[in-house]
């Protein structure tokens, strides 16, 4: 066998379960090398939310969150349902306080709580109203030099180099409703103007963590190669022993001493993969996930031997499609009082405030695709709605592409988006009762903290509201997703394994590439990146392990 060049550990993919993974491993003395497909390095992880989900973690306990073990697995096992192997949730428990340590190492790793953002089921037992997300401190991407310009960009971009936090966005979508907002809209006039006179380029969320990792595997010496996919693993004897790269026009094989790492995402924008797996209606790519994301560790996985699962489930996200072609996610929007979402019968589903994740499983369970978001003027003036500022005219183009429809009465509007007008003026009186009461005695929306923390604290139920005042609007709401959520079986050492339980000696896999530890289930903001972080360390510690018991041996 013939090598172009060798390392003890190679990581595929440049999120933030491969950077981390880098970080640990080059902490463990081990020559490491990150490969990434794309030109632009972050992976998902960059054009996120930003969120970390690692419960116990350093930033929280410093803030005083209170937390145990016994509550976190309760919460897990009843979101998880059997369907995850007990010894990985209890990797992922007692590991990700030790790998959010390691990143603290760095100077440039710095986080904070965002507190009051809900776990996502914040009414079950260990469940956390006050939620256990931590985010990356906002970052001036200057500091980055070369590697500014190989960031991967992130679509939800501020005017004006506008930086938001989490926090900030609840605090600004109600601009018009409370004090709150009403500073928080000052605070955000400052730093436009604040950035202009420094000449600073701020980035949050994704961006954010993703750059101060970026500075942190700097700091380590540890190469990345942009534009390199990965076409194959080599398999030698039924271990991995390396990886072949496309990189500048050549074919290059690359071993990898200790271990190669996955961490390439889901199979978010592979048409073929979709059609084969995912449900009839959540087939149509409206994927947010990052473009490179086609499945490639999965493949190559399955060609080494590796079992797969999960493989019928996404992170899902409601969304609308914007008439350019991007897609938005709707995530605050959903909690917005004088609104409901219906059916093709005119019909409400689902609690609509509820997490993003549940709602699309209701909504591909009833074969509910496209649903209608039904608002009145009132809600259009107030609160903010797929990018577009309360108030501020909705493009033409969303009309002229049929995603937006508008009208004086219900009826009309009912037969512009072709649901029997008798029933959407039924579904609208009886909600409008619940709304004058308080209480949704359908399907309990604003009952749980997560459906109030996007809601308008002003009024007695935060998420309800008549909807009484014309126009009224409709936008279309498609079933998209985050990334996908099966892949590569992994056991609690984050080793892929074959359908008879057994290692596939030198592989592992994290992140979307590998089977959600979170089952079919999403415990909180966040949960898709931490769990990737923490079997991104993991991975890196047992491969520094095969390294200093193989030196041991010699």
């Amino acid at each position: 066998m013939t090598w172009d060049a060798e390392h003890d550990f190679l990581i595929v993919g440049s999120g933030g379960g491969g950077m981390t993974a880098a970080l640990t491993a080059a902490d463990a003395g081990l020559d490491v090398l990150v490969v990434e497909k794309g030109s632009k390095y972050g992976g998902s992880t960059g054009i996120s939310g930003g969120g970390v989900w690692v419960p116990n973690n350093a930033t929280l306990r410093a803030a005083g969150h209170d937390d145990s073990r016994e509550s976190i697995r309760s919460y897990l096992d009843q979101l998880t349902q059997g369907k995850v192997p007990a010894a990985r949730l209890d990797a992922f428990i007692d590991h990700g306080p030790a790998a959010m340590d390691l990143l603290g190492q760095s100077r440039w790793m710095r986080f904070f709580w965002v507190r009051g953002y809900a776990d996502y089921h914040p009414e079950l037992d260990g469940g956390r109203p006050l939620g256990r997300s931590i985010e990356a401190l906002p970052f001036d991407t200057r500091k980055l030099g070369e590697d500014e310009k190989h960031q991967r960009p992130n679509s939800m971009k501020g005017p004006l180099g506008l930086w938001i936090t989490a926090k900030d966005y609840r605090d600004l979508a109600m601009v018009k409703r409370t004090w709150r907002g009403r500073r928080a809209s000052l605070v955000a006039a400052w730093r436009v103007s604040s950035n202009v006179v420094r000449r600073r380029h701020m980035a949050t969320g994704g961006r954010a963590l993703v750059a101060r990792l970026r500075m942190a595997l700097k700091d380590a010496g540890i190469p990345m190669w942009l534009k390199t996919p990965m076409t194959d693993l080599v398999v030698e004897d039924g271990a991995v022993t390396g990886i072949v790269v496309e990189r500048e026009g050549r074919t290059l094989r690359l071993r990898a001493r200790y271990g190669v790492l996955l961490a390439t995402g889901g199979f978010d924008h592979d048409q073929e993969l979709r059609a084969k797996y995912l449900p009839e209606h959540g087939q149509r790519d409206y994927s947010m996930g990052a473009r490179e994301n086609t499945g490639d560790g999965i493949r190559a996985g399955e060609r080494a031997g590796a079992a797969l699962d999960l493989m019928d489930d996404a992170w899902w996200m409601p969304a609308v499609r914007h008439p350019a072609g991007a897609t938005i996610p709707l995530v605050s929007e959903r909690a917005i009082p004088r609104s409901v979402i219906v059916a093709a019968d005119g019909k409400r589903f689902t609690n609509e405030s509820s997490p993003y994740v549940n709602f699309v499983h209701d909504q591909l369970a009833g074969g509910h695709v496209p649903v209608w978001f039904v608002m009145d003027a009132t809600a259009r003036a107030r609160y903010p709605f797929a990018q577009i500022l309360p108030g501020a005219p909705i493009p033409q183009a969303f009309f002229d592409k049929g995603i937006a429809h508008k009208a004086d009465t219900l009826a009309a509007l009912a037969e512009r988006i072709g649901v029997p007008a008798d029933a959407l003026a039924a579904t609208v009186e009886r909600f409008n009762g619940f709304a004058r009461t308080g209480k949704d005695e359908d399907f309990g929306r604003g009952e749980s903290a997560y459906d109030r923390y996007y809601g308008d604290p002003t009024l007695k139920n935060p998420n309800l509201d008549v909807i009484d005042r014309a126009p009224f609007y409709a936008f279309r709401v498609e079933a998209g997703d985050l990334g996908t959520k099966g892949g590569l079986v992994c056991d609690e050492l984050a080793r892929v394994l074959r359908e008879d339980g057994s290692a596939i000696e030198g592989l592992y896999a994290t992140g979307n590439t590998s089977a959600s530890v979170m089952g079919n289930e999403y415990p909180g903001p966040g949960a898709t990146i931490g769990p990737s972080i923490v079997f991104g360390y993991i991975a890196a510690k047992h491969a520094a392990e095969r390294a200093a018991g193989r030196k041991a041996g010699a």
